[in-house]
């Protein structure tokens, strides 16, 4: 039934947010408490444009997406230097300024009341009623699922995987043979990003609705919880704990 494919829906959706909350754990060792930044603020950067009416759906989604990626690489060469917990503070830190200024900004983003998405009729091409119904969402958010984990396995696999996983053991040694680790690390935290606002455009379609609750902290909670049911051993270890953690 409808309920049944819903669920089923927003369990992959949290699985690509967790995916991404997993990602960063599992190559840089390091413990994100602030990552519902991405998974809300990429709602709000399809939602505001789409009710302005400034660009087309596609690009917002696009804009979404790279925009966040390249936010996160920015602020991940300052952040990624913070070792240990001060890291997960200052990652809690960021993700509640955002939390606070949704919830204040009435005018942009509703406040607290959040705001419905106003999808136009048709997205890349395909009618948007047709993607919203629940087998259609289903179909999509499991396709994206599978391709970024196909995607990542095939990067992580390579030169970039053995950098980034030396630097999270040793990043001392890691250094002393030559490895330049801060970039790398930076590109962790903002793939990371990017995959977490997947799942928020993911849940936007979903929903058609975002609201500030979207960016608080105990959303990453949840996604952080996921990771460590499922574990960070194997790449899909946080979606298997999303669907534990859903069922």
């Amino acid at each position: 039934s409808n309920s049944v494919l819903s669920l089923l829906t927003q369990a992959i959706i949290y699985a690509v947010f967790a995916l991404g909350v997993g990602l960063l754990l599992k190559q840089n060792g390091m413990v994100s408490f602030g990552h519902a930044l991405y998974f809300g603020a990429s709602g709000y950067m399809v939602a505001i444009p789409l009710a302005l009416q400034i660009v087309p759906a596609e690009l917002a989604v696009l804009f979404a997406i790279g925009g966040l990626g390249l936010f996160a690489l920015l602020i991940g060469l300052v952040m990624v230097r913070v070792p240990g917990v001060a890291f997960s503070m200052l990652t809690l830190a960021v993700g509640m300024m955002a939390f606070l200024t949704a919830s204040r900004s009435r005018g942009v983003t509703g406040g607290a009341d959040g705001m419905s998405i106003d999808w136009p009729a048709t997205l890349f091409g395909l009618s948007t009623s047709l993607l919203q119904r629940p087998s259609s969402m289903l179909v999509i958010c499991w396709s994206v699922l599978v391709l970024l984990l196909l995607g990542l396995g095939l990067l992580l696999r390579g030169r970039f995987g053995s950098i980034t996983e030396a630097t999270r053991d040793n990043e001392e040694r890691a250094r002393f043979i030559g490895i330049q680790t801060l970039l790398p690390r930076a590109a962790v935290y903002a793939l990371s990003a990017l995959v977490t606002s997947v799942a928020g455009v993911l849940a936007a379609l979903n929903t058609s609705f975002v609201s500030p609750e979207s960016l608080h902290w105990s959303v990453s909670g949840v996604a952080l919880m996921m990771v460590v049911v499922g574990g960070t051993r194997v790449l899909w270890g946080p979606a298997l704990g999303a669907a534990v953690y859903f069922f």
